[in-house]
């Protein structure tokens, strides 16, 4: 039994249980981060000095934090050869598009943009800085355009763990009240992500109580 401590609401956390729930694995997620509190307990900082979420604990074993680290753990205990291959060159032309996209998609996504259209009140917005973003935001995605014109999927023809660290800010990405030039290979990938359960459930999750007005 695999247990989480991190909020629904974490995208960090959301990453996880998406690859999770694709796994099929086993779980308990206990709420923590933001105003559930718990990262800032004795206990919690013993198992993350760091007290951020997701940490996560696999029966009895130690417990494994920062979100890459535990995406590899689980791919590697418990994935298919197509998600996670066994041999080193297969793996690594997953493993540089999962690294390319937590470094230029997600980093440059959250808080550059979400973080101040969502988490920022609107009279305090800076609509220059988020434009700055989205430009910037934009060329990666183009990059992404050009790869999913050649295959299904980020990192080839079925779901890797590359496609877990790409695809989980596509759900805010696009609901957010943003402007999205046409990209229809990325809009045909994240229609086909939306179609998958594990997205549904762990991916597809209300932002509202992050929200500032």
């Amino acid at each position: 039994m695999l247990t989480v401590w991190g909020r629904k609401s974490s995208s960090n956390v959301q990453a996880l249980m998406w690859c999770i729930g694709e796994l099929g694995l086993d779980y308990k997620r206990i709420d923590a981060g933001f105003t559930y509190g718990v990262v800032d307990t004795p206990e919690f900082l013993a198992m993350n000095p760091n007290g951020t979420v997701p940490v996560l604990r696999d029966g009895d074993s130690e417990p494994l934090w920062e979100t890459g680290a535990i995406l590899r753990y689980l791919a590697e205990q418990y994935a298919a050869e197509d998600f996670w291959p066994k041999e080193p060159g297969r793996r690594v032309k997953i493993d540089k598009w999962a690294e390319w996209a937590k470094l230029n998609v997600a980093l440059n996504f959250t808080a550059p943009v979400f973080w101040r259209v969502v988490r920022t009140a609107r009279a305090l917005r800076d609509d220059a800085a988020i434009s700055a973003a989205l430009a910037l935001l934009g060329k990666k995605f183009d990059i992404a355009e050009t790869q999913l014109e050649q295959h299904r999927f980020l990192a080839g023809e079925k779901l890797t763990l590359a496609d877990i660290q790409f695809g989980h800010v596509l759900y805010r990405y696009f609901d957010i009240d943003i402007p999205r030039p046409p990209r229809p290979r990325l809009e045909r990938y994240y229609r086909n992500l939306t179609e998958r359960p594990a997205f549904q459930e762990h991916v597809m999750v209300s932002y509202e109580e992050l929200r500032v007005l």
